[in-house]
């Protein structure tokens, strides 16, 4: 037993060392240290005002229609998020609806998460995001290539991803290295056509008919976030989105 948890306590301190080491190594670039020295000291006092303490957890909702990025933002200890700020895309590409091959210009429609952090990113600093998963794959199609490298990122032009001004990008940037440096393996990235509402999806889904059943099947996340302030439980289930 006493083996046991002494491995425990050592797997615990590697965990947190990592963690910790994530800041340590981000800010060893220059263009991340110069974020944190322009943007973490006054971030951190509205983080603190908001109760989310010095440990928090982050998910972005994106709204293509609207050209809103949201950060929310909760304590670790906490059971819900609250919205902690809201930037302007600074550019757009293509139209609503889901990204489906390469060199379309769309930007992608789903959930997804946080898989790059990119300190010496061409567009300043940027975030990558998981796309292409396996919704879309399925609705690419054999032998097709869905395209890759979306990002959230600086410099305010864009094929497909979301850009945002270098000054808020480095705000997004660091309160995402904050939120991993803290424990938060997968921050969520949810990418949506528009505000979900009843009145959007029937007004959007009579201009785009061939969207209908997507939206459909995102709609639910949509909702379930919207009434418990908190990431739903989605799964990807033979190229369909499913929330339970």
């Amino acid at each position: 037993m006493k083996l046991i948890c002494l491995t425990f306590l050592v797997s615990l301190s590697l965990m947190v060392n990592a963690q910790n080491n994530f800041k340590a190594t981000q800010i060893k670039f220059e263009r991340v240290e110069k974020a944190y020295n322009e943007k973490w000291e006054t971030l951190k006092k509205f983080v603190q005002a908001g109760g989310y303490g010095d440990q928090f957890s982050m998910i972005i909702n994106a709204y293509k229609t609207e050209g809103k990025l949201e950060v929310w933002l909760k304590n670790n200890s906490a059971k819900t998020y609250s919205l902690f700020r809201t930037y302007d895309f600074c550019a757009h590409s293509g139209t609503i609806g889901p990204k489906v091959i390469e060199g379309d210009g769309q930007t992608p429609e789903g959930f997804y998460y946080i898989n790059v952090f990119n300190p010496m990113s061409n567009f300043h600093l940027s975030l990558g995001v998981n796309y292409p998963n396996a919704v879309d794959y399925a609705r690419t199609g054999k032998d097709r290539k869905p395209g890759g490298d979306i990002y959230i990122h600086g410099n305010c032009v864009t094929v497909g991803c979301i850009p945002l001004t270098d000054e808020k990008i480095k705000e997004v940037y660091v309160l995402g290295v904050e939120a991993k440096n803290a424990g938060q393996e997968m921050i969520p990235v949810n990418i949506y056509p528009f505000k979900m509402t009843d009145g959007n999806m029937k007004k959007y889904i009579a201009q785009f008919p061939a969207q209908a059943s997507f939206w459909k099947s995102l709609q639910p996340g949509y909702l379930a976030f919207e009434k418990n302030k908190n990431q739903a439980n989605i799964s990807e289930v033979k190229g369909n989105y499913v929330v339970k």
